[in-house]
């Protein structure tokens, strides 16, 4: 046997000597090292992703940010290892205590960089980048360890190396969605990360590798592990203020709920809506984006719901809608037997059964008998469905994210069309033809192409502004934009107001441009565009 230089003990080549027990357990830390480091690695880097997602709605966007920035300066980061290989074993250490330490803060950060600074994409870019470089001095450092431990062939240890790092991805991926964020939410789920890649680094150095470190490096280890210990745990105590606190920064009024649901982050705000006046504005907010204000929601409901039911409407389907105001407007035709309400979110339909407020405001319309609530994708349950419906209600979330652009699609009017009696008759909104026109009439041009004939509407809701929907039928006849004969009294919707709903100012009538496919969804991109500058 020979002595390597750093002191350890190194045995000869795998295929020419037996392996003692020393090197089976000693090779064996090190792989559990490369796993678990590989799985906190992958999940820092889904924290960003869907921090982003939360705060400003572009997944593909932050994902090809965040993937792309560290995968680059993980490169740079192999290339930065190699001056440390004389010094394999402290390097490694420390490396994993900075790790630990920016990727445990790395969503407080963020999110402060967001709430106070307005500096959020660049705090992305530089917190993605410096993760990137310290994973990527991982692989070449532990490769070193590995080679200390027991000479192998460099393709046999390359193999044993990735295979435990891409098990570890694995093992990351699936533990951030479906144990670390119902657990633990994001700001606490990456600081329980951070705390488990440090003692993984630095229990691997400290056992296997002990005899590499100086009396020097093994104070600094020790001492960098309790502080990086500290600030973790500081950093875990004041978590709930912190968010709360960075929380409100983000609205106007005081957050009286707020939660992070499997899908999205709801929150509530209540406030007296002038000085002097008892009027409380209570407001709903879906990954930031307003829903509803409780003083003028009803402009938006009334002219969505009504004209749609001036026809047949014993059977009514509502896509979306979980606040139950939608459903409250069906629910005032005593000739309505059943209302299918298909939201995807069962936190934001829980909210609406419960906060009394908001119960209040929807007419408690998930306690009447005749509401049925499914919790599934629209699109996935359309395509299973084979049920039939006199009128559909589609009140979904704008297409400004991958997930919602699908159903302001060609294909999933497609599926609606198929889902209708005869006679029947849509009413989809379609955000803003002021301030978003291109994907205001890109989505009534989707609706079209599914043949559906149609008649583009638009109302004035103050804390929106402007907001338009879309009125259609199967076929070439165009629908009448018209009151039933028995609609309830309405506070806001008339007939002579919603004539003129249907015509457009000059600078506002119908822009040309095409519809928007599964495959092609033009609407994500004119939305995210129009939306930016507002």
């Amino acid at each position: 046997m020979t002595v390597a230089a750093a002191g350890a003990v190194v045995g000869p080549p795998e295929e020419d000597a037996p392996v003692r027990p020393y090197w089976r357990l000693a090779r064996a830390a090190v792989l559990v090292a490369v796993f678990v480091c590989a799985a906190c690695g992958l999940v820092y880097e889904l924290a960003l992703v869907a921090l982003g997602s939360y705060l400003i709605g572009d997944t593909v966007g932050q994902a090809s940010i965040v993937l792309g920035v560290m995968v680059f300066a993980m490169g740079i980061g192999a290339l930065a290892a190699k001056p440390l290989q004389s010094r394999a074993a402290p390097a490694f250490a420390l490396i994993e205590l900075a790790l630990a330490l920016l990727g445990g803060l790395s969503v407080l950060g963020l999110y402060a960089a967001f709430a106070w600074l307005d500096l959020y994409g660049p705090a992305l870019v530089g917190t993605a980048f410096v993760l990137g470089l310290l994973i990527g001095a991982e692989i070449p450092l532990l490769m070193v360890l590995l080679q200390r431990i027991r000479e192998q062939s460099a393709g046999s240890a390359v193999a044993d190396l990735f295979a435990a790092d891409y098990i570890g991805a694995l093992l990351g991926g699936l533990s951030f969605p479906f144990l670390l964020l119902p657990l633990f939410g994001q700001l606490k789920g990456a600081l329980v990360v951070g705390a488990v890649n440090a003692v993984a680094g630095v229990a691997l150095v400290l056992t296997v590798f002990r005899r590499d470190l100086s009396r020097r490096a093994t104070v600094t280890i020790v001492a960098s592990t309790v502080v990086v210990g500290l600030l973790l745990s500081y950093a875990w105590v004041t978590a709930r203020d912190f968010e709360l606190t960075a929380r409100q920064q983000l609205y106007r009024d005081p957050v009286v709920h707020a939660e992070r649901s499997r899908y999205q982050e709801i929150v509530l705000t209540r406030s007296v809506a002038e000085p002097g006046r008892s009027v409380t504005d209570l407001r709903m907010f879906l990954n930031g984006d307003l829903q509803f204000s409780s003083i003028d929601e009803y402009r938006y409901h009334e002219a969505l719901v009504h004209p749609a039911l001036s026809g047949a409407r014993g059977e009514v389907l509502v896509l979306g809608a979980g606040d139950g105001l939608a459903v409250r407007e069906v629910l005032r035709y005593p000739d309505v037997r059943r209302v299918t309400v298909v939201d995807l979110d069962p936190a934001v339909v829980a909210l609406a059964r419960s906060e009394p407020q908001l119960r209040q405001l929807n007419g408690d319309a998930f306690a009447d008998p005749r509401v049925r609530v499914v919790h599934a994708d629209a699109f996935t349950w359309l395509r299973e469905s084979a049920e039939r419906y006199d009128a559909v209600v589609v009140d979904l979330p704008d297409p400004n994210e991958t997930a919602t652009a699908k159903l302001y699609t060609v294909e999933f009017y497609t599926l609606v069309r198929v889902a209708l009696a005869d006679g029947a008759r849509i009413v989809v909104q379609s955000g803003s033809p002021y301030f978003a026109p291109r994907s205001y009439w890109s989505i009534e041009a989707s609706i079209r192409e599914a043949g559906f004939a149609t008649v583009p509407y638009h109302v004035d809701v103050p804390s929106f502004g402007n907001w338009g929907f879309v009125l259609a039928e199967p076929g070439t006849r165009t629908p009448q934009l018209r009151l039933s004969d028995d609609v309830p009294r309405l506070r806001f919707l008339d007939a002579e107001t919603l004539r003129s709903a249907a015509t457009f100012p000059a600078d506002r009538r119908r822009v040309d441009v095409p519809a928007s496919t599964l495959l092609n969804p033009r609407v994500l991109e004119y939305a995210r565009t129009e939306w930016r500058g507002y």
